[in-house]
Order: C-alpha cells, then sequence, then structure tokens
C-alpha cells in the first residue's frame, strides 16, 4: 500500500465522503493490527485452519465420493484433515475413501487416529475392524470387534454390541470371554434359543481347556433357560463321564478347532451355577431353606471334627431334630450346645433360621445377624433377617434386608464382572428409590419380594424379575421398577411385560397388543403396559391414537402426583408431534408447577417456535416476549437472553416491522456489543434506510470480530455482498480493495479502486481520487502510464 499523507477531509455535504468513517490506508492498518504479519502473496487457506474452510473440503470429498472418484476424495479429505487435525469426522471420511480406494494400511492407521479423536464413537474402531479382517488380520480383527462392542455397551445398544461379539467369533471362534458375554447378552434380551447356543459353545471351549467344572457349570446355565432341552442334559452327561462333547451342527460348520482361553478380562468367568437338580427343584423356602441346608453340613463337619467336646451330644441331636421338623426340639437342644461353649456361624444360622421359621422374630434377628458375615450363609441370613423385620412391622429394615438377599443370590449367578456391575447398579437403584416410601407401599413391595424369595421355582423368578427390573430401569425410571413390585399379580406382570417385548422386537405387532390388552383387563392401572401399547400404536402407523394413548398415561401419572414421569410422557409424545400446541402448553404448566423453570423456559421457546411454523406470528411473538420475561426472572445466562431476542427480531422483520426489529438489534448489542448475527442484520437495516454513516460503524466493529478471528473468508463474502447492493458508497469500496490486496488479489483490488476513484471524481473530491490513483499505481496495473497521466491531470 503507498505511504500517502491522510487527506483533507471535504467541507461538502456529500454522504459519500460522511459514509468513509475510515479511510482505506486507516482501515488497513487497522487490519494489521488485528491480524498480525500477512504476506500479500499468501493464499487464504495458508492463513489458519477455519470452520468455513475445512466444510468446504468435506463438502468436495462428499460430492467426489458419491462420484466414486476416490482420488479426488482423498485430496479433499485430506485437506480437510489438515484444516482441523483435532476433528474426528475428517478422518473418519478419510479413512473410508482410502478404504474405498484398496489403500487399507493408510485407512487402518487414519482410523486409529479417528477413535484417539472420538474414543465414544465406535465407527472408526468398527471401521478399523473392517480393515483389519480385509487386511487377513482375522485375530486383531475380533478383538476390534469386542471393542466395538464395548462402546455400544456403553451407550446401552445392545443389538450392535451383539453384532460386534457375532462376528468376533466368526472371524476367530473360542472366545471364550465373547461367548460368555453373548450368552448372557441374549438370555437378557430373552433369546433362549441363541442363549443355549453359546452356553453350550462355552461348554465345548471350557472341555478343550480341561476346565471341566467351568464347562459343567456353563451346561448348568443353560438348563435354567430350559431344563429338559436334550442336547443340554446329553452334552451335562457327557461331561461328567468324561466323554467328549460334540457341537451341533450350526455352531460346526462355522468353528475352527483353536480355542483360546481368554477368559481373564472376566475375572476367570464367575459360572458358580447350582447342579441340574438344584436348578429343577431349588429349597422351597428360598434363600433361607439353602443356607439351613448348607449350615447342618458345614456344622456337621465341624462336631466331627471336634472329638469329645461337651457340646457335641445336643449339637448332634439338635441337627437330628432339625432334620425331623421337629423345630421346637431342635431349637432347644442347640440352645444347650450354645451354653456348653459351640460358638460356631453354622450354630446361629440354624438357631436364627428355626426361630424365624417359629415367628419369633427377635431371637432370630440376634442370631441371624451372627451369620450374615459368612459367605455361603449371607444370603439366607438377609433373608431371614427381612421376614423377621417385616413380621415386626418394621418394612423399611425389612425391605432393605431383602434385597439385599436378592442381591446376594443374583451376583452369585452372574457370569463376569460386567454383569455383577449391572446388578449392582439395579439393586443399588431400587434400594434408593424405597427410601422414605409409605408403611402401606413398603408392606407391598416386602410381600412381593417375600413371595418372590419362595418356592421350588424362586431362582428363575429372581432371574426374571430382576431382569425386567433392569429393563424397566433404563426404560421408564426408578418409579416404574416400584410399579412392579407394588402392582397386584406384580410376577405375572413382569412376564407379561417381558412377552410384549419380546413381540415388539421381533414385529408381531398384532400379539403384542392382543398381550397388552389381557394384561390390562388384569391389571387395568399398571401403566407400563398402556405406555407399550402407544409404542406399538407408533410403529403401526396410528400417530394420533399413540398420542392420545400417551396423553392419558401422562394425565395418570399426573393424578398420581408422578411429575418426572408424567413430564418425561409428554416429553416423548413433543418427540413424535412437535407441532401439538396443547401437548406443549400442558408440559410448560406441569414444569412451571414442579420450579423447573430452566426446562419451562425450553418449551416456551420450542412454543414459540411452533407458532412460527404454522404461521401464527402473533402468538409466536408474544409467546418470545413471554419468554423473555421467565429469561430475566430466573437470570438465565447472557447468552440464552439473547437468543430470545434474536427470535424476536426475526419475526419483526419477516412482518417487516423494520423499526421493531432495528431496536431489538440494538437491544442485543447493548448485551453483546460483537454479537456477530446482530450487527450484520442491524447493518443491513441502516443501508436501507439510507443512513450510510451508522452502517460503516457498525460495519468496521464487525470486520474487527472477523479480523481477531483471522476469518478472511467472511469478510471478503461480507464486502462483496454490500458492495453489490451498495455500489455507490466508498467507504465499502476502499475496505474490498484493501481486503483484496492483503490476498494478493491485485487485480481485483485494482477493479474497486478504479470504481472508487471514478466515485470520488464524480462527487468532486479530487484530492481522494488522486490518492486512490497513487494506490492503483502502487499496485503495477496493465494500464500503469494511462493512470500516470490522470494523476498529473488531478495534481496540476
Amino acid at each position: 500500500m503507498a505511504d500517502n499523507p491522510t487527506p483533507d477531509n471535504p467541507t461538502t455535504d456529500d454522504s459519500l465522503a460522511e459514509g468513509a468513517m475510515m479511510d482505506d490506508e486507516t482501515f488497513a492498518e487497522s487490519m494489521d493490527d488485528l491480524f498480525g504479519d500477512y504476506d500479500d502473496d499468501s493464499s487464504e487457506e495458508e492463513a489458519s485452519p477455519s470452520d468455513d474452510r475445512f466444510m468446504y473440503y468435506m463438502d468436495e470429498g462428499n460430492n467426489a465420493a458419491w462420484d466414486q472418484n476416490w482420488p479426488m476424495a482423498i485430496d479433499a479429505f485430506t485437506h480437510a484433515v489438515q484444516e482441523q487435525p483435532d476433528n474426528p469426522d475428517g478422518h473418519i471420511n478419510l479413512g473410508l475413501a482410502l478404504l474405498s480406494n484398496g489403500q487399507l494400511p493408510q485407512a487402518l492407521k487414519v482410523y486409529k487416529r479417528a477413535h484417539q479423536l472420538a474414543p465414544d464413537d465406535p465407527l472408526p474402531l468398527e471401521r478399523s475392524a473392517d480393515v483389519l479382517e480385509r487386511m487377513g488380520q482375522l485375530r486383531e480383527a475380533a478383538q476390534q470387534y469386542v471393542k466395538v462392542s464395548e462402546v455400544y455397551l456403553g451407550l446401552r445398544d445392545l443389538d450392535k454390541a451383539i453384532a460386534n461379539w457375532e462376528r468376533a467369533t466368526q472371524l476367530t471362534p473360542g472366545l471364550v470371554s465373547v461367548h460368555a458375554r453373548l450368552a448372557q447378552a441374549y438370555e437378557r434380551i430373552g433369546d433362549k434359543k441363541r442363549a443355549m447356543r453359546e452356553y453350550l459353545t462355552l461348554a465345548f471351549n471350557f472341555q478343550r481347556l480341561s476346565d471341566t467344572d467351568k464347562a459343567i457349570r456353563a451346561v448348568e446355565r443353560a438348563l435354567r433357560l430350559d431344563r429338559n432341552n436334550s442336547q443340554a442334559l446329553n452334552t451335562l452327561r457327557a461331561l461328567r463321564s468324561g466323554s467328549e462333547v460334540i457341537l451341533p451342527d450350526e455352531i460346526t460348520q462355522r468353528q475352527a478347532p483353536q480355542i483360546i482361553n481368554d477368559t481373564g478380562n472376566l475375572s476367570d468367568l464367575t459360572l458358580d451355577f447350582e447342579d441340574e437338580e438344584d436348578i429343577s427343584h431349588a429349597n422351597p423356602l428360598g434363600p433361607l431353606g439353602e443356607a439351613l441346608d448348607e449350615a447342618l453340613k458345614m456344622l456337621a463337619d465341624y462336631v466331627v471334627e471336634s472329638g469329645l467336646s461337651g457340646f457335641v451330644g445336643p449339637a448332634l441331636q439338635a441337627m437330628e431334630r432339625q432334620r425331623q421338623g421337629e423345630n421346637p426340639q431342635a431349637i432347644e437342644a442347640y440352645e444347650e450346645a450354645l451354653s456348653e461353649g459351640l460358638d460356631h456361624p453354622a450354630l446361629q444360622m440354624n438357631l436364627g433360621g428355626l426361630y424365624t421359621l417359629m415367628d419369633d422374630a427377635k431371637n432370630a434377628l440376634h442370631h441371624l445377624g451372627e451369620a450374615v458375615a459368612t459367605s455361603r450363609l449371607k444370603a439366607g441370613a438377609l433373608h431371614g433377617m427381612g421376614k423377621a423385620h417385616y413380621s415386626l412391622g418394621n418394612h423399611q429394615q425389612a425391605a432393605r434386608y431383602l434385597i439385599e438377599s436378592l442381591r446376594t443370590v443374583d451376583t452369585a449367578l452372574a457370569v463376569g464382572t460386567a454383569e455383577v456391575k449391572d446388578l449392582t447398579n439395579v439393586y443399588d437403584s431400587l434400594n434408593n428409590t424405597l427410601k422414605g416410601r409409605s408403611t402401606e407401599a413398603l408392606s407391598i413391595v416386602n410381600e412381593r419380594l417375600l413371595s418372590l424369595l419362595t418356592g421350588t421355582d424362586w431362582k428363575q423368578r429372581v432371574v426374571d424379575t430382576r431382569r425386567h427390573l433392569d429393563e424397566t430401569l433404563r426404560d421408564e425410571g426408578t418409579e416404574g421398577m416400584v410399579d412392579i413390585l407394588v402392582a397386584k399379580g406384580g410376577h405375572r406382570l413382569a412376564e407379561a411385560v417381558s412377552t410384549i417385548d419380546r413381540y415388539i422386537r421381533q414385529g408381531l405387532y398384532t400379539l403384542a397388543i392382543d398381550e397388552a390388552q389381557a394384561t390390562i383387563e388384569k391389571s387395568p392401572f399398571y401403566l407400563p403396559v398402556h405406555v407399550r401399547m402407544a409404542e406399538v400404536m407408533m410403529k403401526e402407523g396410528r400417530i394420533r391414537q399413540a398420542i392420545n394413548k400417551y396423553n392419558t398415561v401422562a394425565r395418570a401419572y399426573l393424578v398420581r402426583e408422578e411429575h418426572d414421569r408424567a413430564a418425561s410422557i409428554l416429553g416423548m409424545v413433543l418427540e413424535m408431534a412437535p407441532l401439538d400446541v396443547d401437548v406443549r402448553m400442558n408440559l410448560i404448566e406441569l414444569l412451571e408447577s414442579q420450579g423447573r423453570s430452566n426446562e419451562a423456559l425450553d418449551q416456551y421457546i420450542a412454543l414459540a417456535e411452533t407458532y412460527q411454523q404454522l404461521g401464527d406470528f402473533d402468538r409466536a411473538n408474544q409467546t418470545y416476549v413471554a419468554s423473555e420475561r421467565l429469561a430475566r426472572r430466573i437470570e438465565a445466562p447472557v447468552e440464552r437472553l439473547v437468543q430470545i431476542k434474536q427470535y424476536i427480531a426475526d419475526i419483526s422483520q419477516m412482518r417487516l416491522n423494520t423499526r421493531q426489529a432495528q431496536r431489538v438489534y440494538e437491544e442485543i448489542l447493548e448485551i453483546q456489543p460483537q454479537n456477530e448475527k446482530a450487527l450484520r442484520s442491524i447493518i443491513d437495516i441502516y443501508y436501507a434506510q439510507g443512513n450510510n454513516v451508522e452502517a460503516v460503524k457498525r460495519l468496521d466493529i464487525l470486520l474487527s470480530v472477523y479480523a481477531r478471528q483471522r476469518k478472511i473468508k467472511e469478510i471478503t463474502t461480507l464486502l462483496e455482498g454490500l458492495v453489490r447492493s451498495n455500489g455507490q458508497d466508498t467507504a465499502l469500496r476502499a475496505r474490498l480493495a484493501s481486503i483484496y490486496r492483503r490476498v494478493g488479489q491485485n487485480q481485483k483490488a485494482i477493479e474497486q479502486l478504479d470504481a472508487l476513484g471514478e466515485l470520488q471524481l464524480d462527487a468532486g473530491l479530487t484530492r481522494d481520487a488522486a490518492k486512490t490513483i497513487r494506490q492503483i499505481i502502487g499496485l503495477k496495473p496493465d494500464r500503469i502510464e494511462d493512470y500516470k497521466r490522470l494523476l498529473s491531470q488531478l495534481n496540476g
């Protein structure tokens, strides 16, 4: 830029001169301060990575990929990665282009980097597993698929986790830990056939690893699913007799002989199941009965080893009386053995358990408290303490002990530490949600738990109920779990809901509706079934019926004063029917009544947007104004208030109420003086009003905002657009020419300076025109002699 003195201000009342708030040289100097050193011959893309450059290259790459022009796509995505090296999207797209172009090692490297940038996104891992598989590195690919499954588990997408586990076992058969997880997953979703297949595969693999005990336990777990399954029974007999286990044809066809012992990651696979007979005929007294049986064995061993101690006689007598079911006499003999010095956890368990069966709660609690510390007796001791507290009317304590008994039983049946962790979450949530409940509600819950822990099939019912509690916790929250336990015939409801869910997963919607209607006839107020009916209606395309059903459920929750769940249901309705004004207003009223003002504010804004989409701009404006009042009252963040004002200004402009829009934009700029959108809008308003002086003032503020962010492209685009619509403004021409010079586009700069000089000459601004021509000459134009002659004439 030529080093010229500052021109004199003209004395004419020319609006063009007044509009030039900052001459070209001063504007360029301000850009120098903001941009720092900038080489004239550097291109825009060498300045600094920007979102626009990144998106440009991403669009170019996607267009090339659409045309299957992979070399061009690779080039574009490579530039995108260079623009934003820490953005995983560029790496993911580049990886796909490299993969499609057959450059597998390069694709693998890019996907690994993408995974580092986005460890919670399963896509880079899944793609890298695909690359490894294509490269023939099957073991590594299988391990990668397992990692993908873990990510999907974290996202609670069990179906995709299962798909990746399946792929891993297909590539590398014999991954013991993966088969265990697959078995657990299939069991959780109710797919007994596939769960059975995986447990039998586990048994086969464990036998090949010479671990017959775990092989037997795996088969026993399978028998819990179907105790009469001939293949499982034959496998169990083969294992116990030392014969070789044979896999079914569907597994044999895809199995390789290599068996991989990778059980270390599962804490040696906690496959501690009961034997076949126990599964089929568990002690009908539940954990308490099993603990009493175990205590008899433990005490007998101890007494036999005690020789001639004084307590041996009464202890043997007590155990015999207990086996005969003569409980009062057994208690008397145990008390005598205790007084003779026999102090053993098994004795305490037997005494406590017998006192429980005799309804002597106080004595039962005293002795069971001594037995609960022994792991082999813990579940039964907790069960007995829960029963004792229940008989005493201590329902809060009873619930706590019964839930802990359930937890102890269930975790003993868990496959691996991952399942133990899930179980802990379920039972912790159940414990927490029961705190502070009414005595009546706790009494009903305790009755359900006690019923659950009795009968010959109590172990299977514990697993089924917990699985349903787990699903309900994920889908409906803690209150849903309480519904299951409080509802009349809760165990039947759990089975019915499981059946409905299975039908929905299989796409058997008619059967799902039939099962739901049959369940509602028996328990018309069990709301989770109504929710599932609405879900089926949605899947069948009966949108309005589904919305009506959801609304009915929400009103029922409101009547029960379960406001959180009502709000959740209304939110689900709005996801399906976002333009339903009545539902939105009901949700706002509910949220405000609960004091959830921030959520109410979100819904106010959404309601205003709904009115706007429906073309009701008056109500939209009124609702935005109401939301602004609420935002000020709750002292919402400045960004939120500015967002609302922006909506109000937008509506004003749509209604051609420019003055109101201008006022709102000015209010925004008082709060955020450098708000880009407000500055851009008000610049257009001032130019439309012919107020070029104010327009340029705001323009210079916006340009400095862009300059600090090194947004050269935005500056250029903005000025070009303004020049097209306001071609007579010398200030705009001067600024655009300065920017062109900075980015090395000298020819464009000359064109703008040429036009600027003509405007100045037409306005009689001779000295300004001479300065402009000197700048053109400094850029060495093609007709430089003509410009020199013109400058000489002006100087003369």
